[in-house]
């Protein structure tokens, strides 16, 4: 335990010593915090929209009027004909024309319904479902408040009507930064882990230290042990940060344990951190180590139902997911932080994770023993 002692130490004043890698510890991880946590939402405001009245109606003025008043739309202008309605469409003054046929009253009070169109700028299919979510939303308010005024709906001849009140679960205003944090926050916590211990054991092989420290009668477990645990500290020290900046700065719920949270955060440390290890062994320069990094960065975080559900991928790369750690400890994080999930609802993620640590850890120090004999 002496010899770790000693070689925490040097490693934490080698670490505070390297000028650039102090903002890589202690300034990025928290400006992509609040820069992600505030851009990377799904949430669609202020849409532009072309309004296409062909009625000019009471009632079609109306209509219109639910769409400006919801917050969700803007109105841009209108047009007369549906080559107008192209045009703007094509030249991106508008994602979506609400065109009102002639007669639209008319048909409404005749023979209660009628029809409208919307044509939609589908060229991001997701804001383009999320717009006509919107949509669909807006007309059912309409025709609930019109139903009194149509025919049939008199005294003595009341209509029949179908009541939907929905209610949402664990994120009931639907805010999407409180759905979007947790999921940065492992983020940040991998990016930590994964490059600054690739770096660490790889520039001992540039400056050459690494041979004095192989000749030494230090253990091998010991020289990992001191080379991993201050970034597994320092990893969870930003997490803790990342926490206090989500409870108070974004105000994301917190209905489960931060304990919990941190069990499972160091076990995940270890995975980053022993696959940190493993690319230092097979790179001969901090350059490749970011590199090789970086790699498996962008394919972890994109595969780890951050940005996309993972529902939604094919069923070949869900399964794929299962070997994918930051989509494990994402859905974790986002289970407890906002369900309140405890440690059974977690077991079958948690101990993916725990193998995967296993695994890295058994591999990055066999591959460090052949590597240095």
């Amino acid at each position: 335990m002496r010899v770790i002692g000693f070689l925490l130490q040097k490693e934490f004043l080698q670490i505070f010593r390297n000028k650039g890698m102090l903002p890589i510890i202690f300034i990025m991880p928290f400006i992509q915090l609040v820069i992600l946590s505030n851009a990377a939402t799904f949430d669609v405001r202020n849409v532009p929209f072309n309004l296409q009245d062909l009625d000019r109606t009471s009632l079609s003025e109306r209509l219109s009027e639910q769409f400006t008043g919801s917050g969700y739309f803007q109105l841009t202008g209108e047009s007369s004909t549906s080559s107008q309605a192209l045009d703007v469409l094509v030249g991106r003054n508008a994602d979506l024309v609400l065109v009102i046929p002639e007669g639209f009253e008319k048909e409404l009070m005749r023979g209660g319904s009628a029809q409208v169109q919307l044509i939609i700028n589908a060229e991001d299919g997701f804001s383009a479902g999320v717009i006509q979510g919107y949509t669909n939303d807006i007309i059912t308010a309409f025709n609930r408040d019109l139903i009194p005024q149509l025919p049939g709906s008199a005294v003595g001849a009341p209509r029949q009507t179908i009541s939907v009140r929905s209610s949402a679960w664990y994120n009931p205003e639907l805010v999407y930064i409180d759905y979007m944090v947790p999921g940065i926050l492992v983020v940040l916590v991998t990016l930590v882990g994964l490059f600054l211990s690739g770096m660490n054991v790889v520039r001992e092989k540039e400056i050459g230290t690494i041979d004095q420290i192989n000749v030494t009668p230090m253990k091998r477990y010991q020289f990992i042990t001191g080379k991993l645990l201050p970034f597994w500290i320092i990893g969870l020290g930003e997490l803790t940060l990342g926490l206090i900046i989500a409870r108070f700065a974004f105000h994301v719920p917190m209905l489960g344990s931060y304990w919990l949270i941190y069990l499972v955060a160091g076990i995940y440390m270890l995975v980053v951190l022993g696959m940190g290890l493993l690319i230092s062994t097979l790179t001969e320069s901090q350059q490749q180590a970011m590199f090789i990094a970086w790699f498996f960065m962008v394919i972890f975080t994109l595969m780890s139902g951050l940005f996309t559900a993972i529902e939604s991928m094919p069923h070949w790369a869900q399964n794929m997911t299962m070997a994918n750690p930051v989509r494990h400890f994402v859905d974790i994080m986002r289970r407890v932080m906002l369900k309140g999930s405890g440690i059974r609802e977690i077991a079958t993620p948690l101990a993916i994770l725990t193998a995967d640590a296993g695994l890295m850890l058994t591999l990055a120090v066999n591959r460090y023993r052949k590597v240095s004999d």
